[in-house]
Order: C-alpha cells, then structure tokens, then sequence
C-alpha cells in the first residue's frame, strides 16, 4: 500500500512540476502534467456470488512523456452495493501505470495501461477486504479545447481467483 500511495503521489507531484514549463507549450513539447477527474462505475464480482456495483469519483493525474507514452496514478473511492446480504463499500483503490499511447488523429487517441492497484472494500457487517495485484485496461480520449479532453476507459483493477474489481470510467483531463 505505500508503494503504491508514494508511486500515485510522486506521479501527481512530478506533473504538477511541470505545470509552468508546460503552460508556454502546446502540442509537441514535453514533458507534460496533466490532471483529471472521472465518474467511475465500479464492479465488485466475487467468484460464486453475485456481483456489487456502484458508481464512485476516480482522480488520476500523470505525465506524458512522449506522443507514445506516460506514467499515470489512480485515486478511486465511493459507492456502496449489497452482495449477500453483506454491504460493500468501496473505501478505496490505488494504483500506478504505465500508459501506451496510439495517437489516432491530433485530437483523438486510444490508449492501454498496464500497472499494478490496490484495492479496500469495507463490509458491514463483516470488516474489510485489502487486495492488489497486476492491473489492465483500454481507453479513448478526444481534445474538445486546447489542454482539455473528454475520454472513458475500462480498467480491471483487481484479477484474482477469488474476486475481480472492474471499473468503466468517464471524465475530464487538464493538460498544463
């Protein structure tokens, strides 16, 4: 867990270091921070029970290297859904990725992640449940205004043999 805080942390810090170099750049120079906020529809699956889902707030913000690739953190929390009869509620998820960028257009690109979360789920009654493990996921995200962009994604946060968290994310990023 304190990886993977320090690692979404030191992700956040590096893009806002570079938020005065990048405010004079546009397309083209890097490095670039970037910052953005989603609505995330998680998806708690246990494996022989029925699923939780619930809708969250995701932060994640990042620097993007190059055309083709940046480092990404994730901030997730919010929402709450029975599964047998057992409330669930997720407390949190963390995690940090390497993102693979295909720019499609100058406006438009896809991208994957690869990179490693941790997730809490807090059950009432019944305590809580911390995982993490390796994480994957695809995404779209299009320029509607200089800095600014729209995009969804679809993450698996958590792929293990008890359990699966998934989450398809919509938001805003700020590019400086």
């Amino acid at each position: 867990m304190r990886f993977l805080v320090a690692a979404s942390a030191a992700a956040l810090l590096a893009a806002g270091a570079f938020a005065t170099t990048a405010q004079a750049n546009q397309h083209g120079f890097y490095p670039q921070g970037y910052v953005g906020g989603d609505v995330m529809f998680w998806d708690l699956d246990p494996k022989g029970a029925s699923s939780a889902n619930d809708v969250g707030l995701r932060l994640r913000g990042g620097v993007q290297l190059n055309d083709y690739f940046a480092v990404e953190g994730h901030l997730g929390t919010g929402g709450s859904d029975t599964v047998q009869g057992v409330e669930a509620e997720l407390d949190y998820l963390v995690g940090g990725f390497a993102k693979g960028i295909l720019p499609i257009s100058q406006e438009f690109r896809l991208y994957g992640l690869l990179g490693y979360s941790e997730v809490d789920f807090d059950f009432s009654p019944g305590g809580s449940a911390r995982d993490d493990g390796f994480s994957y996921g695809a995404g779209a995200e299009f320029e509607v205004a200089p800095n600014l962009s729209v995009g969804a994604d679809y993450i698996r946060y958590l792929d293990k043999s008890d359990a699966n968290v998934d989450a398809a994310s919509v938001g805003v990023r700020y590019q400086f």
